[in-house]
């Protein structure tokens, strides 16, 4: 299939909410004439595979996605699903988690079942209009619920809606054609993933081996007597967080229901999502003097290196360009003659999964500041760590440009699959057959 970059031959205005007008010879019908709402449950003691459904990757097997969410100890009365089907998750079908089932087997209540009603209606090519951007608010203006994340799109909804229905050799051939292109954009998308990631390891990689080694392969070397670590320069010295920075603090959260403490804050007010491996240049909010004065919160000053201690963000670490305060997950240490913030920045995001091994706690793992004070580092003098932070600037400096390069083609990929998408399943751009007179 080619696409061709006219559009159809003629059109006329539409009377749905998808486009405003649409391909002369296509119809519009509601979902309800071309689908039915199938509630087959499963027999008592059952073996049918179970499905589920992500937005991400549509419908995929339970037992391949063991890691994904909590398994269901039976399936009876489960929808029974056929190849073929449309599976929609009633509470997340505004966030596009519509799928087309290539596999029979039963899945949860939770989902509603749609199965065609004629054999003039390729549901690929209906699974595909599903979960366009257009079809995304569309259902969200047709569920129900008083807050996003209790929205529900029943079917009554659902099968009421109106959708643009072309000829179904149009829509064999839509379906043909983004079957194929997106395989190749997707193929693209995925060896850049690959190669953003490649130079991810390898930024730290160099990280590590440069905080661990220097920049000078050829000095003597020495054990560090730190397992992970190995071997470090013999002229390297032990040196403890708590003897090195003339400050180590953290902070207190205000009570989060008086708004005294935030509206029209002055003052940064830094939390663990702010944090971002690199220099801090802004945060997300601020806080009230009052919230200083009630709390004798501790204003750090810009220049500080501020350390996650709590939950997912063990570990995450920034160097702060603005003064502000922190809540009681962030450590922060400033003022030290002995150990570099810019070494120490590179030490930590080496340490990363050191730190976590030293974590406790269960579905909530935390790190004390006692933990970071308790840090013994194998370091250089302050020159030789101001030189390795200049080299490591440098050289991460270039990989994050290359990792931004990939990024920014990667976005524009996704982009371009969307629109490749919309436009064609919309009528907006023409599908022709390879030989076929335009």
């Amino acid at each position: 299939m080619n696409l061709r970059s006219h559009p159809y031959e003629s059109y006329r205005a539409s009377n749905s909410e998808w486009v405003d007008q649409t391909p002369s010879e296509w119809q519009e019908k509601r979902v309800k004439d071309l689908f039915r709402l199938v509630t087959d449950k499963a027999p008592v003691d059952n073996d049918h595979e179970l499905l589920s459904l992500y937005a991400s990757i549509g419908v995929r097997p339970r037992k391949d996605l063991e890691a994904r969410g909590n398994k269901a100890s039976s399936t009876d009365g489960y929808w029974l699903v056929k190849k073929g089907d449309i599976v929609v998750n009633k509470l997340l079908a505004w966030m596009g988690s519509v799928g087309l089932s290539e596999y029979s087997g039963v899945t949860s209540p939770a989902y509603d079942v749609l199965r065609k009603t004629s054999k003039f209606v390729d549901v690929r090519y209906f699974s595909y209009l599903f979960r366009t951007e257009i079809a995304k608010q569309i259902f969200k203006r047709n569920s129900r619920g008083i807050m996003d994340m209790r929205l529900r799109l029943y079917f009554d909804k659902l099968g009421a809606i109106t959708v643009p229905v072309p000829p179904f050799s149009t829509q064999q051939a839509i379906a043909t054609y983004i079957d194929t292109k997106t395989a190749q954009i997707d193929r693209q998308i995925d060896l850049l993933g690959q190669k953003a990631a490649q130079y991810g390891k390898l930024k730290q990689s160099l990280i590590a081996e440069t905080v661990t080694r220097g920049v000078d392969k050829s000095v003597p070397m020495k054990d560090s007597s730190i397992e992970w670590i190995g071997e470090v320069p013999a002229h390297w010295e032990l040196k403890k967080i708590s003897q090195s920075f003339n400050q180590i603090g953290s902070g207190t959260t205000p009570k989060s229901d008086v708004g005294i403490y935030y509206e029209n804050g002055t003052t940064n007010w830094i939390n663990t999502g702010d944090l971002n491996d690199g220099v801090l240049l802004s945060c997300k909010r601020t806080i009230s003097n009052r919230a200083l004065q009630d709390y004798s919160l501790t204003i750090y000053p810009a220049g500080s290196l501020i350390v996650a201690m709590y939950g997912a963000t063990i570990g995450k670490v920034a160097i702060s360009m603005i003064d502000g305060c922190t809540n009681q997950a962030c450590c922060v240490l400033n003022g030290s003659k002995k150990i570099s913030v810019g070494f120490l920045f590179y030490w930590l995001i080496s340490s990363r999964q050191f730190l976590i091994s030293l974590s406790y706690g269960g579905g909530q793992p935390n790190i004390s500041q006692d933990t970071i004070k308790n840090l013994r580092i194998n370091s250089p003098s302050l020159q030789e760590q101001v030189a390795i932070v200049a080299f490591l600037d440098e050289k991460t400096a270039q990989m994050d440009r290359i990792i931004t390069c990939i990024n920014t083609k990667l976005e524009k990929l996704k982009d371009l699959r969307k629109a490749l998408i919309n436009d064609v399943i919309t009528g907006k751009i023409k599908v022709v057959s390879e030989g076929q007179a335009e």
